[in-house]
């Protein structure tokens, strides 16, 4: 028998009611729906955050931490039994028991147009038990050691909600145990929220947070400099030292998770926006997509010189990426080195792949989601230019761009994935695991990249207790995408926010910004 003990720690929120005050958030982002289960998009996340809790939470640095349950273990390989809080109350006055998450799964479960389905975190459930008001059991289709993980995804929504269509959530039946309590939605404008006096961790120290979404850099920051925002995140690289050396403002800093990359269309013969028979003059144009052929995926990523996107584009904001998470996280390989810059040996692969002349490449992205992501689709776009791929920019709004690239109508995307469960699970399998929507897999995979030893690595450690076993299992599934140019890794950001002097926050490497983690100034 196999157990895992949760240690309860505590998360300081500071301020006492003498000091409850108004806070102001400028935030880059802004949600797409109050449902928090509906969308696995950040911006979502990062609003739920503030209203919803899980079973199971992740600290500032994506260390598992109680939630809503207090301890969890696993009774055997397929069963885990969690024990829950008692005497909590959802802010519509319900009280939180074992079928509140239960309805939260089946919730999930019940959407079927997500554009990034939250599926993969509940796939493995294969029955709920409330076995005592406070005691939930939940038994897995297989041996699921990473169950804790998934759940530290899944909000808890009140069991009323269990059948609601996000437009419900969206029309302000919004009801969480969270510090804060929704007010008002003004999308695409602000978000208002109000301290819940019945918070199990005691009241927050604002009495009221609004959350100001700007996603334009500049008039953030600006904001921010005008005494007008408390705390903005994603200060732009670009305005780093500006914020720093005002004097209105400094900065909180991290290295974060969240990996920009290139998602390549490796599966059709047939792809949109690559064009190999309008640019070649040498030889019969190849019958099918170029990005099909893994020599010019390779030298795709060797036109990338990541080094100087960090250091000219970010402004050193960054960290040049060659593989899916991190150092020091669960699954890192240390075998997979950041793909050499090598346009000489980029044009030798074209060449030897058959398209001595390159071929005509559109890439694709946002130009409101990420920092400089326009930046750096632009750069990159002429960094692939220079060693024969003639390549345009297409840029959009993230929500029309992010709706479209699910519906695969591009050939090569920028995107950007966080390690939304801590360890390595939470992007190969979103990414690179072959696209299956009823198992939940592969749901972010919008190159269709498919492997079959790489999704039995993946599945293997999925099923593996032995952590060590299961991070060996990982490198190799890791190793197999590098080697395949699955997806190519482009670079890590960094995750900046600027905050007005006498207010603080505790960076978190996921980037989200916590009302009630900030701290400020008494009265």
């Amino acid at each position: 028998m196999k157990k895992i003990a949760a240690v309860a720690l505590a998360i300081v929120l500071g301020g006492s009611a003498a000091q409850a005050r108004d806070l102001r958030i400028g935030l880059s982002q802004a949600p797409t729906s109050l449902d928090p289960l509906f969308y696995v998009a950040g911006s979502n996340t990062e609003i739920a955050l503030n209203i919803f809790e899980q079973l199971v939470q992740q600290d500032a640095h994506q260390q598992l931490t109680p939630g809503l349950a207090i301890a969890w273990r696993a009774i055997d390989d397929t069963t885990w039994e969690f024990q829950l809080l008692p005497d909590v109350t959802f802010h519509d006055g319900t009280k939180f028991g074992p079928q509140d998450v239960i309805a939260s799964v089946h919730h999930i479960a019940g959407i079927t147009n997500s554009p990034s389905s939250m599926r993969p975190y509940i796939a493995a459930i294969a029955d709920m038990q409330e076995m005592a008001p406070t005691v939930l059991r939940i038994t897995t289709k297989g041996p699921r050691p990473l169950l804790p993980n998934d759940l530290s995804r899944v909000a808890i929504i009140p069991r009323a909600m269990a059948d609601a269509q996000p437009s419900e959530f969206d029309g302000g039946k919004v009801a969480g145990t969270g510090p804060f309590r929704f007010v008002k939605w003004t999308p695409g404008a602000s978000i208002s929220l109000e301290a819940n006096p019945a918070y199990r961790d005691g009241r927050p120290a604002w009495d009221h947070a609004e959350l100001r979404f700007i996603p334009n850099d500049g008039a953030r920051v600006a904001a921010l400099l005008a005494g007008d925002i408390d705390i903005i995140d994603a200060v732009p690289p670009e305005s780093a030292t500006a914020v720093s050396d005002s004097g209105k403002a400094r900065l909180v800093t991290t290295p974060g998770n969240r990996l920009i990359y290139l998602h390549i269309d490796s599966a059709r013969d047939v792809t949109p926006f690559a064009r190999p028979a309008a640019v070649q003059t040498a030889g019969p144009a190849p019958s099918r997509s170029p990005l099909r052929d893994v020599r010019v995926r390779r030298a795709m990523s060797e036109a990338i010189n990541r080094a100087a996107l960090v250091d000219r584009i970010m402004n050193g904001q960054g960290i040049a990426a060659g593989q899916y998470v991190p150092e020091g996280y669960p699954g890192y390989n240390p075998g997979i080195a950041v793909p050499k810059y090598d346009p000489a040996d980029a044009r030798r692969l074209l060449n030897e792949a058959g398209y001595p002349n390159g071929f005509g490449l559109t890439i694709h992205g946002p130009n409101d989601r990420y920092p400089n992501d326009s930046k750096l689709l632009q750069a990159i776009a002429q960094q692939f230019t220079r060693v024969g791929i003639a390549t345009a920019v297409d840029l959009q709004p993230g929500s029309v761009f992010f709706t479209r690239a699910s519906k695969l109508e591009f050939s090569v995307i920028l995107g950007g994935a966080a390690v939304e469960t801590g360890e390595a699970t939470g992007i190969l399998n979103p990414l690179m695991a072959t696209y299956n929507s009823a198992a939940g897999a592969g749901t972010g995979n919008r190159g269709r990249w498919t492997n079959t030893q790489f999704d039995a690595l993946l599945d293997g450690a999925y099923h593996t207790f032995d952590n060590s076993k299961r991070d060996t299992m990982l490198q190799q599934a890791a190793m197999i995408a590098s080697d395949d140019v699955a997806v190519i890794p482009v670079l890590w950001l960094a995750q900046i926010w600027g905050v007005r002097p006498g207010f603080d926050y505790a960076p978190r490497t996921d980037g989200y910004t916590i009302a009630a983690a900030v701290k400020g100034p008494t009265k």
